[in-house]
């Protein structure tokens, strides 16, 4: 039977290892949210717990009305969630999801340890005999309390790190609804963070040697509270632009918390694919703040585009001055050129004018240009925001075309078509030394043959610096909301 479990655990394994990979193409993520689905099921439907029996065999006193009416009403809440949120609200949505597993893996960890704390320790008596006597071979108390503190620092563990992306997630649902976008600093902030930090990890190790009694439970609430309190200090003063790093590192505290869980009450499937999330978002947060040129301690405790940095080499920028274009000339650049490149940005997805680039698109497609999208990897409010977004309006997968892709080939393009993209195409991190963004990895927009830019005005972007894009001289500006903008573009396309 030992066999069968590991074939069933590789498997399960498997399937969600491939799931995850299959996530990686918009072509391919509908299949694998369905493998990770089916794996979770047998997960936990077939594994085994530690002692070896899977749920459908276990002999105990449930209660199966109140676990099948949370099953129902965690679908019909997700299904609605699923179904009802629009893609320009898909980041807030999966923030909150994002939270809620983080909740539930915190109420797990801590279920748990006041269970153990309560309770004594029996005997533990091994499902197999001495070899040399055939008598059973009993584990005294005695000996399990004194490895007690490596299975309650898994408990608190799943209790500190999941309530702090319990917290840290509706924080940043709050910043991706736009909410609290802008960091929110107060002086000695970090040595606040410091101190909540220090204090929960100091409680959380205390406890995990002396994890018996009513106190214990007591203790583990105050250990929740500051947790909860430090996933909120953490996320507060971040801006709403780093919210894509944020997520993914919330993803990987849950991940980490879900594979605690899983290691305390020997479920193997939550093991597995807690520790699945955690690798993955922390690599996929490292890959983010390599695409921006800034680590992940700049992210988290550098207050990016706070305004301190002010706006950048001003001396460079003297004397320059934006050039604006009406939507008919536009237009007549977007019809008579052969290959164009569009750029969407946040900005596309606060117009809501997916549908409307996609109509400017085909149109111009029906004339013979060659349209692609260029995606950079921090675009919008979480990772793939961009690609979500395009894909409601039903543009083809084969458009979209990741920075790396299209770097090489925009000295060729005849348009370039910047849609609400501010910091991932300024190109001061590439030529200005002193600008916060300098070596960010960006958009070469400026290497088009020209550069068209939907913008609503001279804002600065969540860098809080001057645009160096708008002042070169084959750079246009095109006034106005995202939407109104593309709308009169493709009227002026279909009259041209």
């Amino acid at each position: 039977m030992g066999a069968v479990w590991s074939l069933v655990i590789i498997g399960v394994a498997v399937l969600l290892i491939l799931g995850i990979k299959l996530l990686g193409s918009p072509k391919t993520a509908r299949w694998g949210n369905r493998l990770a689905a089916i794996g979770m099921l047998v997960g936990l439907l077939a594994l085994p717990d530690a002692g070896g029996e899977p749920v459908w065999q276990r002999d105990w006193d449930l209660n199966y009305l109140l676990i099948v009416s949370g099953i129902v009403v965690g679908l019909a809440l997700g299904a609605l969630g699923a179904y009802s949120v629009k893609m320009t609200a898909m980041p807030q949505m999966v923030a909150l999801f994002n939270g809620l597993g983080g909740g539930a893996a915190a109420l797990v960890g801590g279920l748990e340890f006041a269970r153990a704390a309560a309770t004594q320790p029996e005997p533990l008596i091994l499902p197999f005999g001495d070899p040399i006597t055939g008598a059973d071979l009993v584990i005294a108390p005695e000996f399990l309390r004194s490895v007690m503190p490596s299975s309650a620092a898994a408990m608190l563990f799943a209790t500190l790190i999941g309530a702090l992306a319990f917290t840290g997630s509706v924080v940043a649902y709050l910043k991706l609804n736009g909410k609290l976008e802008r960091p929110r600093l107060f002086r000695g902030q970090h040595i606040v963070n410091a101190l909540l930090f220090i204090a929960a990890l100091a409680l959380g190790g205390w406890l995990a040697f002396n994890a018996t009694g009513s106190g214990a439970t007591a203790l583990l609430l105050l250990l929740a509270v500051l947790a909860l309190l430090f996933g909120v200090a953490l996320v507060l003063p971040i801006g709403g632009a780093d919210m894509p790093v944020v997520i993914s590192l919330l993803n990987s505290f849950t991940g980490l918390a879900v594979a605690a869980d899983g290691l305390v009450i020997g479920n193997l499937a939550m093991l597995v694919a807690g520790t699945l999330v955690g690798s993955s978002g922390t690599l996929l947060t490292l890959l983010m703040c390599r695409a921006m040129n800034r680590p992940v301690g700049n992210v988290l405790f550098g207050a990016f585009g706070s305004g301190g940095g002010g706006p950048a080499a001003a001396g460079a920028l003297a004397g320059k001055s934006v050039k604006s274009i009406q939507a008919d000339e536009a237009a007549l650049l977007l019809s008579y050129a052969r290959q164009v490149v569009i750029v969407p940005g946040y900005g596309l997805a606060v117009a809501q004018a997916q549908h409307q680039v996609c109509e400017l698109a085909e149109e111009l497609g029906q004339r013979g240009v060659e349209v692609c999208f260029a995606i950079h990897p921090v675009a919008g409010r979480m990772p793939g925001h961009m690609n979500v977004l395009l894909a409601e309006a039903n543009i083809p997968y084969d458009q979209l075309h990741e920075m790396e892709a299209v770097n090489p080939v925009m000295e060729r393009v005849d348009v370039c078509l910047v849609i609400g993209a501010n910091d991932v195409v300024n190109p001061a991190a590439r030529e200005e030394p002193a600008s916060p963004i300098y070596g960010m990895p960006i958009i070469e927009a400026d290497r088009a043959k020209a550069v068209i830019v939907l913008k609503r005005s001279m804002a600065a972007g969540f860098a809080g610096i001057d645009n160096h894009l708008f002042y070169k001289d084959n750079t246009r500006m095109l006034f106005g909301d995202a939407k109104a903008s593309l709308t009169a573009l493709v009227s002026q396309v279909k009259a041209s």
